[in-house]
């Protein structure tokens, strides 16, 4: 199901990104998949082969009233093609496509306890420093983290947690 979805992933950013409407088309895919993913009633419907693909079209011509247009016809074609049970999945795979595009890197600082905000926005500037990238930055605290820190930039992640070295500690002594 993830490479269907990296494929229309993949041809509504080269539309999107050809028509110079790559953050409007984003930030509607971004909406739609939050309302789906909010609304039983609207996944049954666009999920069930019980509704016929036209009823599914007049629903989205009514909903998402104002919407850009190559993003609409995307939404009929998924439709058309019994592929919008996939939309969680495209929309992963057009966040990467985007935030790559507009060299963005998510980046999340997982602690035990609060960080000061200084402490936080210094990672940050020195990610952001190394990678050459904006980044969006988020503070996470996990009381399960015990002690240090878990940095998690892109999909790439730094365990320096006290949780994890007794982790790596217990296998050591299970093997020994």
């Amino acid at each position: 199901m993830e490479e269907i979805a990296r494929v229309y992933a993949d041809a509504l950013f080269g539309v999107a990104k050809e028509k110079d409407e790559l953050d409007e088309i984003h930030e509607q895919l971004g909406q739609f998949a939050d309302a789906m993913d909010e609304s039983h009633d609207m996944q049954s419907f666009f999920f069930s082969p019980y509704f016929s693909t036209s009823e599914k079209s007049e629903a989205i011509s009514k909903a998402i009233s104002g919407a850009n247009d190559e993003f609409v016809n995307f939404l009929e074609l998924l439709t058309e093609k019994n592929r919008m049970p996939v939309i969680f999945a495209i929309r992963r795979a057009f966040d990467e496509l985007w935030a790559e595009e507009r060299k963005r890197l998510d980046v999340t600082v997982t602690s035990a306890v609060e960080l000061d905000p200084k402490v936080v926005k210094k990672v940050g500037d020195e990610i952001q420093k190394q990678t050459g990238r904006e980044i969006d930055l988020n503070s996470v605290v996990d009381e399960n983290v015990i002690g240090g820190l878990v940095l998690r930039v892109g999909n790439r992640v730094l365990d320096a947690s006290v949780r994890a070295k007794l982790e790596r500690l217990r296998k050591e002594i299970a093997a020994a």
